[in-house]
This record gives C-alpha cells, structure tokens and sequence, in this order.
C-alpha cells in the first residue's frame, strides 16, 4: 500500500518532496485545504453573479489585452482560449522526474485557496500525479515572468483533453488516454486557465531538482577530493579544525570535517612529505566546497519559500471582500538564485578538474600521465583535455539569464525574469559537473593504486575497491571513452549518507 502525502497549509519543504517522489506516494488535499479551495471559489462565483466590476483575465482579456470586456458567456471559451494558445513550447522534452514535480507543485500552490479553481481541477491534477500521467512540456518558451505561462499551458492541456502524455512508457495524445481510462476532459470555469498558467511552478520544479541533484554532488565533490587529496600527499594541517573554526563559515567547516572523517586511518596522511605546501586546488578543498555548500543552503531557503506561495494572478482574499491583481509570479527571486547556485555548483567542476591535472603531471613520485611507459603510451592525457572542455562550457552556461529581459505583450509585461532560461542551464551545469568529478575520480583512483602498497584510510579503499568493480586499473593504452562512462554510470548512481 502506498504512503500518502496530504497537501495541506504545513510547510512543504526539500526533504518531503524527496520522500514523496522516491518512495512513490500518492498525493490528496486534507480537508482544510479542500475546505479552502471550495470557499474561494464559491466566493468568486458569487461575485462574478452580483458585481458587474471588470477583473483581470477573468471577464477581460489577457496581457495587452486587459481592458478588453469579456461577455459571461463565453468566459469558459476565454479559459480554454488561453491554454490552447499559449502552449508554444519548443526545444527538447523536459524531463519526467520534473514534470511530476510541476504536477506536485502547482496542485500545492492552488490548494491555499487564493486562485479560485474548482476542487475538481485540482483533483484532475491528483489524478495525474498519482496514476503518473506525465504530461508532455517542452523547455524552451518560458520569460519566468507572467509565471511560466508556455510549459504551464503545456502541463494544462491534458486537463481538457489536448496535447499529449506519457503514461506506462509510452507517449500518447490526451484524448486517446482519456478514451482508454473512460475519462471525460475538463471544462475550464472563469479564471481557471489563468491560475493554471500563472505561478513559477516550472522554474521552482527545475529548482528543486536542481537543489537535490546539488546536494549530491556536493557530498561526492567532497569524498572525490579525498580520494585526489590522499594520492598527491597532501599535507594534513590544512584540515586542522582550528583553521575553519576561526572563519565562521559553516560549510568551510563541515567540508574540513568530512575530508578527516574520510581520512581517517589513512597511511598514505603519515607518509613524510618533503614539499612545504600544497596547490590551492588540494589545500582549499574545504574554503571552495565549503562556499558551494552555503550557496546550495541559501538557494534552497528561496526555493522553499516560493513553493510554498500563492504565484498565480489575479489572488483571492475572500475574508477580506478583495480580488487583487498583482505581480506574485514575477520569477525574479528564482531567476537569480538558480544563476547563483549555477555559478556555486560549476565551481565544484572547476576545482576538480584542476586536481585532475595536477595527479597527471609526474609531481610526487607519481608517473607522467599515470601510466607505465609514458610516450609510448598517452595514459591519462586526454581525460583531463575532455575535463577542461567542459569546465570551459560551464562558464559559458553560468552567463547569468536574469541580468537579461525582453520587452512582451506590446509593452504591458516590460521587464521579465529569464528564470526559465536560468533553470534549464543550471541542470546543464549540473550534468557537466557530475561527468567532470567522475573524470577526476578515474584518475584518482589509478593515482591511489599506484601508490600500492601504501594505502589510503579504510573508508576510502573500501570506497575504491567498489569503483573497481565498474572501472578497471589501466596497464596501457585502451579506448578510454569506455571508461570515462562507466566511471560516469558509477558516479550517477553513487548515494552518499549526508549524515
């Protein structure tokens, strides 16, 4: 039996979202927040019915549009209207794993019952989450301004029926599901297309994927370093607690402590080292890593705080008699901390692979390339050239998209975010980083065996001896791409204890 997750008034935060996506939850409003859903839209039904008063989107048209009067006849073709003609997504597919997350994060933001949807339209949304229809969205179309309006439309279309989803592997139009599941489309009330396009759910579901994703990786930067840091014969008082202690950052701190947790027991730490210091990539380990992690805790606290507002336009306070147009899905507050957490997380990258370069460089009784017979053969030569080569396209992708708008909607929506364009590069970066560590990690883990019979701390052996399960020691020359993605695989599915 499936756990169940109530999405309710409580805080949503990282970690719950986690539980609920890996261990497959099924999702329902509890009944304070379906009570909510119902009073508010009982409200605007009513008000629409007794006050001839023009309202934003509801009974006007859109964008430029919004001193154009609607008739009450035809505010349900204007709903439908706007989600048919704003789902121009281009680009390729965005990834499932987010989609659902943007099926998550929007039923949460209309479950506050400001927006005035139906209980039935959110339980559509349910539906989908909980039996994993995954509606088709594209990742180009976003200005993270009047919220993400082209992947929303997208993520709404299956609710009356259009575009398409993917559902038991396979990738079908909506209608053809709905015929196969005896499932009737939706039809849009007033407002409700506009609250299902409104609101920052995109650019928040790339980030809280993003923050999880960085969070890993932060904790493999860490062990990987060690793995380098122990093969180079690092000095050990650059680790010394008292040096972090005296500059207050918590991430600088904890860094130094897990390299030393790492480290523990280790042969090659007590080896006599006849250099006096080590190179900024080895000896700043804990001020780089340390910073990132900072950077990941911030942007995770703007994350949280957005995933748990109300973003659509216009709000309903049905306590205080008031329907407020307004500007909540504005996505600046995302736009630059994704472009923030992206520069934070390529640092990772940039670090690691000066590490990589510095184990082939025949410093430290290790052999040029870290092979046998260099010149003969390359050994780990061009690993490092392909490292490179990425760090360089992360600082082309860490340009930040939100010091960038484009005037929309004839003049009315004048100043946008970018915060679309910030979300699917900094998964971009993120990607990158993963295969610059496992870059770094393939060459550690040949340093550390050349080290033999002088072994690192049990924990890293252990560590290394599972790598060489999916990754051999190299004699000599032999197609190295193979191995790069192999090390790559292992990396991907490598899950640290962040305790």
């Amino acid at each position: 039996m499936r756990n169940i997750h109530y999405i309710s008034s409580d805080v949503l935060d990282i970690e719950t979202i986690k539980n609920v996506s890996e261990q497959n939850y099924t999702v329902t409003l509890s009944s304070e927040s379906r009570n909510e859903v119902v009073r508010c839209r009982k409200y605007l039904e009513e008000k629409l019915s007794t006050n001839k008063e023009l309202y934003y989107g509801i009974n006007t048209g859109f964008g430029s549009l919004c001193n154009t009067p609607i008739e009450p006849e035809y505010v349900s073709d204007l709903q439908e209207n706007l989600v048919k003609s704003h789902a121009c997504g281009l680009g390729d597919e965005v990834p499932a794993e987010i989609v659902k997350l943007m099926l998550l994060l929007k039923i949460q933001t209309l479950a506050y019952g400001k927006s005035g949807v139906k209980y039935e339209t959110i339980d559509r949304l349910i539906y989908f989450y909980n039996n994993n229809i995954i509606p088709i969205v594209y990742e180009q179309g976003s200005l993270g301004a009047s919220g993400d309006l082209v992947p929303l439309a997208h993520l709404s279309l299956p609710l009356i029926g259009l575009g398409e989803v993917r559902y038991e592997g396979e990738r079908i139009k909506t209608i053809d599901l709905y015929n196969k599941l005896n499932v009737l489309p939706l039809e849009l009330g007033e407002k409700e297309g506009l609250a299902l396009l409104n609101g920052t759910q995109f650019m928040s579901a790339y980030g809280v994927y993003c923050i999880l994703e960085a969070m890993r990786l932060s904790e493999i930067a860490d062990l990987v370093a060690t793995v380098s840091y122990d093969s180079f014969l690092c000095h050990s008082a650059p680790l010394h607690e008292l040096i972090h202690i005296i500059r207050h950052h918590k991430g600088q701190l904890l860094t130094a402590r897990k390299i030393n947790k790492y480290l523990r027991g280790s042969e090659l730490s007590k080896v006599e080292k006849k250099h006096v210091q080590d190179p900024y990539s080895f000896r700043c380990i804990p001020q780089v890593h340390g910073a990132t992690k900072d950077t990941i805790n911030y942007v995770a606290s703007v994350i949280v705080n957005e995933i748990n507002s109300v973003t659509d336009n216009p709000t309903i306070f049905p306590n205080e008699d008031l329907i407020i147009s307004a500007g909540n899905f504005h996505g600046q507050p995302l736009a630059l901390v994704l472009d923030f957490l992206a520069i934070a997380t390529a640092e990772l990258g940039s670090i690691s692979e000066r590490r990589t370069y510095k184990l082939i460089s025949g410093q430290r009784g290790l052999p040029e390339y870290l092979v046998s017979n260099p010149g003969l053969n390359s050994g780990f030569m061009i690993p490092q050239y392909s490292a490179a080569s990425i760090v360089s396209q992360n600082k082309q992708l860490c340009t930040p998209a939100s010091v960038d708008s484009i005037e929309s909607s004839l003049g009315q929506e004048d100043h946008v975010s970018m915060g679309a364009n910030a979300a699917t590069k900094l998964l971009k970066v993120l990607k990158n980083v993963e295969k610059i560590l496992s870059i770094e990690l393939f060459n550690a883990a040949q340093a550390l065996d050349l080290r033999k019979p002088v072994k690192s701390s049990p924990f890293i052996e252990d560590f290394i001896s599972q790598y060489r399960e999916h990754v051999g020691f190299i004699e000599n020359d032999t197609v190295m791409y193979e191995k790069i993605n192999a090390s790559i695989e292992f990396v991907n599915k490598l899950k640290l204890n962040n305790k």
